[in-house]
């Protein structure tokens, strides 16, 4: 296996961001129900899709003290979900305090991790601690996953993880990035999490941000959606058969033939767009609060915990606001003239922000690979701009319409 590579250092926590003096109505009416949280950057794995270039602890790391009064908020604000993530949740060593605390609040503490450390006794304590159930990383097969998680072993270390949590009576899951090296082996990983007793599936694409940027040849083309969407729809049925819940990221759209198959189980039976801000809410380890985990920093952190209340963050940010009652205005390119475009707003913020530099047009989108397959063209994305190479960080694509 190749050398890791080294993970940089964070920037301190963005601090001191301006609020709005008046909270609208609309502010008081959205409410996080979901929260992931970053609670180290540390990380034992050094994955080649890792948004976050995760390796490093943050050297502003909120305290225990700081982290418990975190999670009291979180309750106060009305979450009602907790997914602990990092780098890797089990090293820093107040992991499970923090786990008991949110359940003490009656919130549900739930896990997402790479697994290379997950012994049968962070396994117990975990559970003695509440955590009500854990999701692990399979990311293609065996030599598919170790060459994105660049440690030799760490697909048998994934199994073993799942393993270890199951014989301490947590229930586990599982979630896959999809591209160009895992695309075709989703069959197989499905099997093998169902084999290992997974209760449900989260499937998302790899965006080119962090270590993913510098992997252009590992990231979707938008025409590979054409070969994609008929698979998953296959998958949802031999989910359904094994009783596993297929859950599709906010990136996996959209407005396909098969949106009722992947999100038929949502309230009104498809995507409704972007919701960060609205009900989801991300937490850096340092106390930054985002609208969402995966969005970057710069552009999206919205205030810090050490500064303001949570509360006050989530009512009174800007950046925080920016999905909340917005309209069709910021559509641009194929978005911008959709059908769909009222309903969808161009789907995951981040993922097109990642992609093309500003939210607005997403073209990873099925409908949209559909619409331009029937005028004879489709979609190549093409890297003219490496990403620096700090966490969060976005390289620059150009993206060509061609003929088929």
């Amino acid at each position: 296996m190749k050398k890791l590579p080294l993970a940089p250092k964070a920037p301190l926590g963005r601090r001191n961001v301006p609020l709005a003096d008046q909270v609208r109505e609309i502010d008081k009416q959205a409410r996080p129900i979901l929260a992931v949280w970053e609670i180290t950057l540390a990380c034992d794995l050094a994955c080649g899709h890792c948004g976050s270039r995760a390796g490093k602890a943050r050297p502003d790391e909120l305290t225990t003290a700081e982290a418990l009064s975190l999670v009291d908020q979180l309750a106060e604000l009305g979450v009602i979900e907790v997914v602990l993530i990092g780098g890797e949740s089990y090293l820093r060593e107040d992991w499970c305090e923090i786990i008991a605390r949110i359940a003490e609040h009656e919130m549900e503490p739930l896990l997402t991790t790479g697994g290379r450390g997950m012994t049968p006794e962070r396994a117990r304590a975990a559970k003695a601690a509440g955590l009500l159930s854990a999701s692990v990383s399979i990311d293609g097969l065996e030599a598919t996953h170790d060459l994105q998680r660049s440690v030799a072993g760490s697909f048998a270390a994934a199994l073993t993880a799942m393993k270890n949590l199951q014989d301490a009576d947590v229930p586990v899951s599982a979630n896959t990035q999809i591209n160009r090296l895992s695309m075709h082996e989703l069959p197989a990983v499905l099997e093998t999490i169902i084999e290992h007793g997974a209760h449900s599936w989260q499937i998302q694409l790899t965006v080119p941000m962090g270590r993913a940027a510098d992997h252009p040849d590992w990231i979707l083309q938008p025409y590979d959606l054409l070969e994609l969407f008929p698979m998953l729809d296959k998958l949802a049925t031999r989910c359904r058969e094994a009783d596993v819940l297929l859950w599709p990221g906010n990136n996996v759209g959209y407005f396909g033939p098969y949106e009722t198959t992947l999100r038929g189980t949502l309230p009104r039976g498809h995507t409704v767009g972007c919701g960060a801000g609205v009900w989801g809410i991300g937490i850096e380890a340092n106390g930054t609060i985002k609208g969402c985990p995966s969005m970057a920093t710069e552009t999206w952190g919205s205030g810090n915990v050490r500064d303001a209340k949570l509360v006050e963050i989530w009512e009174r940010a800007a950046p925080m606001r920016f999905n909340r009652g917005r309209g069709i205005e910021h559509l641009w390119g194929f978005c911008g003239s959709c059908y769909y475009k009222e309903t969808c707003k161009g789907g995951c913020t981040w993922t097109a922000e990642a992609i093309l530099g500003k939210p607005g047009n997403n073209p990873w989108c099925h409908h949209r690979a559909l619409e331009l397959q029937t005028a004879g063209k489709r979609e190549r994305l093409v890297q003219v701009e490496r990403a620096p190479g700090v966490p969060f960080d976005q390289g620059r694509f150009e993206l060509i319409v061609e003929k088929i």
